[in-house]
């Protein structure tokens, strides 16, 4: 058991803080590029799947270059990569797209983006890890913050579907932070982060040809910033920097930083996402749900300040 202060060395941590960064900035564009998509008469289920499938045919060529055989170190993570595929991509991204789209980007992202303190919840409820008074804190303040994006004081209709779709996302979110941070199975990112979007993108296929996950599509010109698009464009864009580029730097900051902290600096989406969705599609959350973003800003903050201090193991695991 060692602090999370002085786990990693200072030359991992910068790499991961760029990897984390540059996750964060992929990952930030998604529901900007997304929701013309779904304005033009796509599903999210035909989104979401023929995004993860494109980051899948990306990366595979280099989880496998990566094995470099090793296929007793897939064997014995099979567990792993079928979780990391079923919840940190398929789930998260399925519900997150469909969150967007009955709801704006910022405020979808912002309950999603909820996950760092989930993360510490289920460290304590699965490793004992009990989180010290700054990190409640920092919970409540989080919770009153999520209260304002929500903007439930106005009187405004709530879209209780976007919301529930939203925190949906956010429990697979906490998967994804969670197994990107395990290093016991021996996997490299690259190995996992293929393995993960195969899975994703087959168990969605089967959801689909099932009948269970509505799939439709239309070959209407789609409009961000006032310049037309085609619909392959935006999916391209959809599946090599939002899936392949953003899983995969993901999971080398989840390495090198560990959940807890990988998850913090991930809170760089959020601004990212609301840059995106004001170039991109003018959306700008009101002021009530600005000054809610910045309370679960600020208390997620005080979450990871709480914790810096406690004692944990250097590889979580998703049990």
């Amino acid at each position: 058991m060692t602090t999370i202060a002085s786990t990693r060395p200072t030359a991992r941590i910068g790499s991961g803080l760029a990897f984390a960064l540059l996750s964060a900035a992929s990952f930030g564009m998604s529901g900007s590029l997304a929701r013309p998509l779904l304005d033009a008469g796509w599903t999210a289920g035909s989104v979401v799947l023929v995004r993860i499938a494109i980051g899948a045919a990306a990366v595979l060529p280099f989880g496998l270059a990566a094995l470099g055989g090793r296929w007793h170190l897939l064997r014995g993570a099979w567990t792993t990569v079928v979780l990391y595929g079923a919840l940190g991509v398929a789930t998260a991204q399925f519900c997150y797209f469909s969150a967007v789209q009955t709801m704006d980007v910022a405020p979808a992202l912002l309950i999603e983006y909820t996950a760092p303190a989930a993360v510490v919840g289920w460290m304590w409820l699965a490793h004992g890890q009990r989180p010290g008074r700054l990190t409640v804190l920092g919970a409540v303040v989080a919770a009153l913050g999520l209260v304002l994006v929500l903007d439930l004081f106005s009187g405004s209709d709530v879209d209780v579907r976007g919301i529930a779709w939203a925190l949906a996302a956010m429990v697979g979110c906490v998967a994804y932070f969670v197994i990107s941070a395990d290093e016991s199975s021996g996997l490299p990112p690259m190995t996992l982060a293929a393995g993960g979007l195969v899975v994703g993108g087959s168990l969605l296929g089967v959801l689909g040809l099932a009948g269970l996950m509505p799939l439709a599509t239309s070959s209407s010109d789609l409009a961000y910033a006032g310049i037309a698009v085609a619909p392959w464009q935006a999916l391209l864009a959809l599946g090599i920097v939002t899936a392949a580029i953003a899983y995969t730097s993901g999971i080398a900051a989840g390495r090198r930083l560990g959940s807890r902290l990988a998850s913090f600096v991930a809170l760089a989406e959020v601004v990212v996402a609301v840059l995106w969705a004001w170039l991109l599609l003018d959306q700008l959350p009101g002021w009530i749900q600005a000054l809610g973003g910045l309370l679960i800003l600020a208390g997620v903050v005080a979450v990871k300040l709480g914790e810096r201090t406690v004692d944990v193991p250097d590889a979580p695991v998703l049990t």
